[in-house]
């Protein structure tokens, strides 16, 4: 009797942890960025945005669709190589993703999203800023921040118009976002009347730049605007000083990063260097940023380096879309993720327009003083 009775508990016991089963429904979100080499610091910041995210909609208890939802994080490296860019794409979709947040490069991020499109996932980029990465006629990509038309444009305006710029030399690093971003910010300079003296280039991987850097001398450059990463750029600007080249240094959000002054190792001038950061907050919008930022030094003790609030807000839109669909299907969240409209997030209010772009998307200007990020405006 008593062996009847075991076997029947545990037949009771198996349909009801089958039946939990059946109520839970696994959400995989995957994420990509550069979590190795030189800017692996930024990819970290990235992925602990979307590690915050899922570790929060798992503690809330999530329904879609009736289900209550176990989010995974599958997170990948891709070095800010296009070629593992594109391997680190397929691997996610082998693996059945539900939807990407990433990658942290327009030059990684543009190949990979043809992977994704192909295989009908969505892709919200939380820092691609190359135009063409939204202008490739995918319906499954999307991105939270404003384009280089937008940043490289007005870091050209304010050069000219701010700074009073009349002798403008101009380096990028030949990458996706590099190129792209010092292209934009020579239109700007150029709609608001200045010229360019100098355009040089360099590699996103490159430690001396005595060669362009002794021919921009000769120019003598009161703005020079490098496009590329915060890497190359500090150990650009501490050369220049080394030079005796003492003009304003600009870049756009690849150099905009907490890690810019150690890089530089103590070449900075206060208020030498303008930088713009693709987002910006004002308002009673600050309080939300700052807890976030004060929450993100707790779990990770770390503080936020550019990124890690557009990837959580990213994760988080996605999941709301998924909610509002009820369903984490990709064919059947995407046409409501495409829709977002007046999401109020940490990093602003969210919604896209027809290409996958973040509408009416702002910026911050920054400057450093005492080694420290210092705000000077934001601009839409």
């Amino acid at each position: 009797m008593q062996v009847k009775l075991n076997v029947v508990v545990a037949a009771a016991a198996a349909l009801l942890a089958g039946s939990l089963q059946a109520q839970e429904l696994v959400v995989k979100i995957g994420h990509v960025g550069p979590t190795s080499g030189g800017i692996a610091h930024l990819g970290k910041d990235n992925e602990n945005g979307a590690r915050m995210a899922i570790d929060e909609l798992n503690a809330k208890g999530v329904t879609i669709g009736g289900k209550k939802a176990k989010f995974e994080l599958l997170a990948e490296d891709d070095a800010g190589d296009p070629k593992q860019g594109t391997a680190a794409a397929q691997k996610l979709v082998d693996s059945k993703v539900n939807g990407v947040v990433g990658h942290l490069n327009s030059g990684t991020s543009i190949p990979a999203s043809k992977v994704y499109s192909d295989a009908g996932i969505p892709q919200i980029s939380p820092s691609a800023t190359n135009p063409k990465f939204t202008r490739q006629g995918f319906k499954t990509t999307f991105r939270v921040v404003a384009d280089d038309v937008h940043l490289g444009g007005t870091l050209g305006r304010y050069a000219v118009e701010q700074l009073k710029g009349k002798v403008i030399a101009v380096i990028d690093d030949r990458t996706a976002y590099g190129q792209g971003v010092a292209d934009e910010f020579e239109k700007g300079v150029k709609g608001k009347g200045g010229s360019i003296a100098k355009r040089e280039f360099t590699n996103d991987k490159a430690t001396d730049f005595t060669a362009i850097l002794t021919s921009i001398k000769a120019a003598k450059p009161d703005v020079v605007f490098y496009g590329g990463m915060d890497a190359v750029a500090g150990p650009m600007i501490r050369q220049m000083k080394q030079l005796g080249i003492s003009a304003k240094f600009m870049g756009g959000d690849g150099i905009c990063s907490g890690e810019l002054p150690k890089l530089a190792a103590g070449a900075m001038a206060d208020g030498q260097v303008v930088c713009a950061e693709a987002g910006g907050v004002e308002g009673a919008q600050k309080a939300s940023m700052e807890k976030f930022k004060a929450d993100f030094k707790k779990k990770f003790n770390a503080d936020v380096q550019i990124y890690a609030p557009y990837v959580y807000d990213a994760t988080m839109v996605m999941v709301d879309a998924m909610v509002k669909a009820g369903s984490a299907e990709p064919a059947k969240y995407l046409p409501v993720l495409a829709k977002t409209a007046g999401y109020n997030g940490v990093t602003g209010t969210i919604a896209f327009d027809e290409k996958g772009d973040i509408k009416n998307g702002a910026l911050t200007l920054f400057t450093y003083k005492g080694e420290k990020r210092e705000q000077i405006a934001v601009v839409r």
